[in-house]
């Protein structure tokens, strides 16, 4: 582990002051790199063809309606979290786990919009926030040792991470990172060798990994050396962190350990701004699925949780609920999977209402011109 850790002595509060940590947002695409941070040009500096891979999409690839729907399908997520945070805190007791969770994530995204902390987009509420400062945050999660040695690094598709992503792909490294909320798919990988100098940046994007990445079954045999999550709110004390509710960062670990790509071992690391480190996030209360972390990186500081907190084995399906299972292909490919190799059904969770997600029109993994 780098020496450059540091473990802190007392709990913070949100209520601290940390205007001295808000800094000028550094552009993706005007990156300061991290002093131990070796780039190397591993993409083609010329357009040819992809080094005689076949990217994930050869036909016509409708950028403009992926993204269109895409942002129809956000919002109606944003909506409908919105409606869930209402209904799981109205009248709920403390013990409640959705309700507790949501107090949480409310008070982090009020302060970051309120002090302008939060980057676009915007508002950041139901979202893994983006901020001001995420680049610097990146550039030390990049220093890490841990980051340097990896040569696969799963990476969620959150803005906030996509300094992450871009720096995975100028060092040379394989990319893994899910469909956005699994909903067209399940992970695709995007390495250096596939892009050109004009691509590399494009294909940090969710449309980019639609045109540029390789998507990957449960079948498909990897290691990742590394998860980078996305978070609202962490304790640094502890490695407990809250997501924003649906979970999805839970089911892709799960899913990845199944597929035997992660282990106990793998370190799991966070970028947050500092005003998300918070003290409140009671151990004895989280769930048996919720994802620790093992390191913390903001603009200012990288963290050594040493977290007691047990890592999930695999998929809880007992918390699984029907509806998240009917919108999810994998995880229904997975089930099967299980069920036929035991000879035994698996059980279900209690029914939820969830957003509606994408429809995909083509075969799973086939390289055409659909639009999802």
């Amino acid at each position: 582990m780098d020496s450059s850790f540091l473990q802190l002595s007392r709990p913070l509060s949100v209520k601290s002051t940390f205007l001295n940590a808000i800094r000028k947002t550094s552009s993706i695409y005007s990156i300061p790199i991290g002093r131990n941070f070796q780039f190397q040009r591993h993409f083609k500096l010329e357009s040819s063809k992809n080094g005689g891979r076949k990217t994930q999409r050869e036909g016509a690839f409708d950028e403009a309606a992926f993204e269109a729907e895409r942002s129809r399908l956000d919002a109606l997520a944003m909506k409908s979290m919105a409606e869930a945070s209402v209904r799981d805190t109205e009248g709920a007791s403390d013990d409640d786990p959705k309700a507790w969770k949501w107090v949480i994530r409310k008070r982090i995204w009020d302060f970051m919009e309120s002090l302008n902390i939060a980057a676009n987009p915007r508002p950041v509420h139901h979202r893994i926030p983006n901020f001001v400062g995420a680049m610097e945050a990146a550039n030390r999660l990049c220093d890490l040792e841990v980051f340097r040695d990896s040569q696969c690094v799963k990476v969620n598709p959150d803005s906030p991470q996509k300094g992450v992503r871009l720096l995975t792909l100028m060092g040379g490294k394989k990319l893994l990172t899910p469909q956005p909320r699994l909903r067209t798919g399940f992970f695709s990988i995007v390495e250096s060798g596939m892009l050109t100098s004009a691509t590399i940046k494009e294909a940090c994007t969710s449309v980019g990994v639609a045109k540029y990445g390789e998507p990957i079954g449960l079948d498909e045999k990897i290691k990742v050396d590394l998860i980078v999550i996305g978070s609202v709110a962490v304790d640094p004390r502890t490695g407990a962190r809250l997501g924003k509710v649906q979970g999805f960062a839970e089911l892709e670990y799960g899913m990845l350990r199944y597929m035997g790509a992660i282990d106990d071992s793998t370190p799991i690391v966070t970028s947050v701004h500092d005003c998300q480190l918070v003290d409140d996030i009671p151990v004895e209360k989280l769930l048996v699925h919720d994802v620790p972390v093992d390191i913390v990186c903001t603009p200012t500081q990288v963290i050594l949780t040493n977290t007691k907190i047990p890592k999930p084995q695999g998929i809880y399906w007992e918390m699984l609920s029907p509806e998240k299972l009917s919108q999810v292909r994998v995880l229904r490919e997975l089930k099967r999977r299980i069920e036929r190799e035991t000879g035994k059904p698996l059980p279900c969770g209690p029914s939820e209402k969830l957003p509606p997600t994408a429809q995909r029109s083509s075969k799973p993994g086939r390289r055409a011109s659909s639009k999802n």
